[in-house]
């Protein structure tokens, strides 16, 4: 398989004060919107700036919060996303912006104090076409608090490097992103028809056209999870649908890691068959015995769970409780979600985890 992080072509680095362009896809995010434009707007920067919203079809008053924004800083420019999909509004913000550096930021995260001077450096001395660094999720409710803990710990999100990794190098995808603009025309920039794991596809045809991307820990980002059960479950199941969709496009391609849900899937359900025949005793003796072993796996899996909502700084004990139901929520949304994008695709498959039962966005 050709080695698709090694980086054998230089990006070109823009002259100092060539100017940044931030772009943000949002929906729905009236809770968050205003915090993450100010650590935008507050950026230190040796140059112009702008941030361009690309804005989605709120009902919870994003949009008219988006214009007050707009109104009080010539910096922030909008633009309609009516298709909703974070590609496509990804793509729009970029086509409208003018500075060749782009920085993809989310309503739903906050740039730390010195994020983009300190990315652009290493932009500069690695000559890479895309840096970024590690996602540090928080919440402010005690769910919030467990899916982030779940997100911040290798046995959540399977320990990619932008999950708390400490060495900076090269990398397979990078946490939104500090990418440079002719290399994004180069490559098509985001694939509009992929609506999950559009990032790591993306950097995957920049790594393959010969590219660096680059994950440095003295980047971060805070990032904001979802606020309720229900929305996570839906927003891990489309994730899973998606991987299953690339996996179908791109195969081995795909990290092991994203193998681990779906395996613990598959266990549970043959777990669960045994079980049966145990109990109707139609499998008995020595083989039901060896087939007892299909247990240990899940038995593994409940000590992580446990011991991740037991650790220290685990926070109170309802943050506890819902560590031990947001862990297996996420691992098993994803795997089942996987197993449907493998099989059938995930060409029709949306995030709800922002829409009601009518496909109606949420506040």
């Amino acid at each position: 398989m050709q080695d698709d992080t090694a980086g054998h072509r230089d990006a070109p680095v823009p002259p100092p004060g060539a100017g940044v362009s931030f772009v943000m896809p949002v929906l729905n995010e009236q809770a968050y919107l205003e915090q993450a434009v100010r650590t935008v707007l507050t950026q230190d920067v040796d140059g112009p700036t702008e941030l361009v919203l690309a804005l989605g079809p709120s009902v919870d008053g994003t949009t008219e919060l988006a214009r007050r924004l707009a109104a009080t800083d010539p910096r922030i420019v909008l633009v309609d996303n009516p298709d909703v999909d974070i590609p496509t509004g990804l793509n729009r913000a970029i086509r409208a912006s003018r500075y060749p550096t782009v920085v993809r930021v989310d309503a739903h995260s906050e740039l730390s104090d010195g994020y983009t001077r300190t990315a652009l450096t290493i932009l500069a001395r690695t000559r890479a076409a895309n840096v970024g660094g590690v996602m540090r999720a928080d919440g402010r409710t005690p769910f919030q608090r467990a899916v982030a803990r779940a997100y911040n710990s290798p046995v959540g999100l399977g320990g990619a490097a932008y999950h708390g990794g400490a060495h900076a190098g090269a990398a397979e995808s990078a946490y939104l992103g500090v990418m440079r603009r002719s290399v994004l025309d180069e490559v098509g920039m985001f694939d509009e028809s992929i609506r999950r794991g559009e990032d790591w596809e993306l950097n995957l045809r920049i790594r393959r056209a010969g590219y660096r991307v680059w994950f440095d820990p003295a980047l971060s980002v805070t990032y904001w999870p979802r606020e309720s059960w229900m929305r996570l479950a839906r927003q891990f199941r489309a994730t899973g649908a998606w991987r299953g969709e690339l996996v179908r496009r791109y195969g081995r391609r795909n990290a092991l890691r994203f193998f681990a849900p779906p395996a613990l899937v598959a266990v549970i359900v043959l777990a669960m068959l045994i079980g049966i025949l145990q109990a109707g005793h139609v499998l008995t003796g020595v083989g039901a015995l060896i087939a007892s072993a299909v247990y240990l796996p899940i038995v593994a899996y409940a000590l992580l769970v446990l011991g991740l909502a037991s650790a220290p700084r685990g926070g109170g004990w309802r943050d506890r409780l819902w560590t031990l139901a947001v862990l297996p929520t996420m691992h098993l949304c994803w795997g089942a979600g996987f197993y449907a994008g493998l099989l059938a695709g995930a060409s029709g498959t949306v995030d709800t985890s922002r829409v009601d039962d009518r496909n109606t966005p949420l506040p």
